[in-house]
């Protein structure tokens, strides 16, 4: 499992590496040479996008994302694990709700295509719903935890 997530890591990395160089070139092209290159302006977004979803789907853990928990915090231990689980089967729910809907909308868009490069908005916008898929299994295997060292605690 390490070496899968090492691997996951390296393609986060390797496109955060694409998105930098592809700016580094609109730079150079539009402020040395005068002569900006529209096809880089629109790579930019498309790889931000898929770096933000990547990140968020595999390499960010969740106890890293933002949460507001000053409340929690100071409630008992089992308390403190009930809202813990309620809170992520809200959140792994509320991707899974999202789901069909996400992948009709991204489905659809296999028709149209980005201005420049032509590259079909299919492709644009899939890591939103692998970032939603991935969600609902971090929230299904979270949830697990917490009810097992709740079992444990009782």
């Amino acid at each position: 499992m390490a070496h899968f997530k090492r691997w996951l890591d390296h393609v986060g990395g390797l496109l955060f590496l694409a998105l930098f160089v592809v700016f580094i070139l609109q730079i150079g092209a539009r402020f040395l040479w005068n002569q900006p290159l529209p096809w880089t302006d629109e790579l930019a977004v498309v790889l931000y996008l898929w770096v933000i979803f990547w990140a968020c789907a595999f390499m960010v853990p969740a106890s890293n994302h933002v949460s507001v928990d000053i409340f929690i915090q100071h409630l008992p231990a089992a308390l403190r694990m009930w809202f813990k689980t309620a809170g992520q089967l809200m959140l792994g729910g509320l991707a899974l709700w999202a789901l069909p809907a996400s992948w009709d909308y991204v489905w659809f868009m296999r028709r149209e295509a980005t201005a420049v490069m032509g590259l079909p908005l299919f492709w644009v916008f899939l890591p939103l719903l692998v970032a939603l898929l991935m969600m609902v299994i971090k929230t299904l295997h979270s949830v697990w935890q917490l009810l097992h060292s709740m079992r444990k605690s009782a």
